[in-house]
């Protein structure tokens, strides 16, 4: 800086005032943020030196109002079990800070429906797909027939294999039904339980009836699956892993984490 070159601005002998960092708050379950994925990223940003990461925890974003919550210049506030995201669009409007995860359009993914709907909208390939609302426990419906070997929903027809997904996104107990020329039987996925994603049941031959289902087409993917985490506009991350369809058991490495 150019000009009289008296005392720093900290009055010192030229220290120089010190720079303010950018308070990153992050607003999110402790389960999540204990994750060794989310402290590498929160110890790089910290690596810098300009940002100070406060944690807001879990006891402030369940029982606190959210004019407690500490203030921040920036926010990351994603969805998990229990989270509040009400409260946390409520303290986004209070404090207006830089959201880094949209906070409104997390709703969307509670529904599948809407995230089909949403992905067809931006022209994004969807396996080929119908819904069942019911609006309460084995309703029967009109538009919705069952045989042995196919589901029939308004008047779109998906011969087995075929896959059975709630619509609620936080249901993760997804079925495969396969065809009598196979033995039958259904496949279900569900959240890893120890080494284990998925269940064969061999005597399971009719769809689900206590609530409301997505039939879509069985794609094969030659044993993998791909897991998207982050889309942007020139940059997407993807992991691909070993689809709990052949066989249920989980690959992990020497660390205990998925291959």
């Amino acid at each position: 800086m150019e000009g009289g070159g008296g005392a720093g601005a900290d009055g010192g002998g030229g220290g120089g005032m010190e720079m303010k960092k950018i308070k990153i708050g992050v607003c999110v379950m402790e389960k999540k943020v204990s994750s060794a994925p989310m402290k590498q990223i929160l110890d790089r940003l910290q690596a810098f030196g300009e940002f100070e990461v406060i944690h807001f925890g879990d006891k402030a974003i369940l029982e606190d109002p959210i004019e407690r919550w500490p203030v921040c210049d920036c926010l990351i506030a994603f969805y998990s079990s229990g989270y509040p995201l009400e409260k946390a669009e409520a303290y986004a409007a209070l404090r207006k800070p830089f959201v880094i995860n949209e906070l409104e359009p997390q709703h969307l993914l509670h529904d599948r429906r809407k995230v089909y709907e949403r992905l067809e909208r931006f022209g994004i390939p969807v396996p080929r797909y119908a819904f069942v609302n019911r609006g309460f426990p084995y309703q029967e419906l009109e538009y919705f027939v069952e045989e042995e070997d196919f589901v029939e929903v308004h008047g779109q027809r998906f011969w087995k294999p075929f896959v059975e997904k709630p619509v609620h996104g936080d249901d993760h107990s997804i079925m495969i039904y396969y065809p009598s020329s196979a033995g039958g039987g259904m496949k279900e996925l569900f959240r890893k339980v120890g080494n284990r994603s998925s269940e064969f049941h061999p005597d399971v031959r009719r769809v689900r009836r206590e609530g409301s289902y997505i039939y879509e087409e069985f794609m094969p993917t030659g044993g993998t699956d791909v897991k998207v985490y982050t889309v942007g506009p020139e940059y997407a991350h993807a992991e691909a892993r070993k689809s709990p369809v052949v066989d249920g058991v989980v690959m992990r490495n020497h660390d205990g984490k998925e291959v």
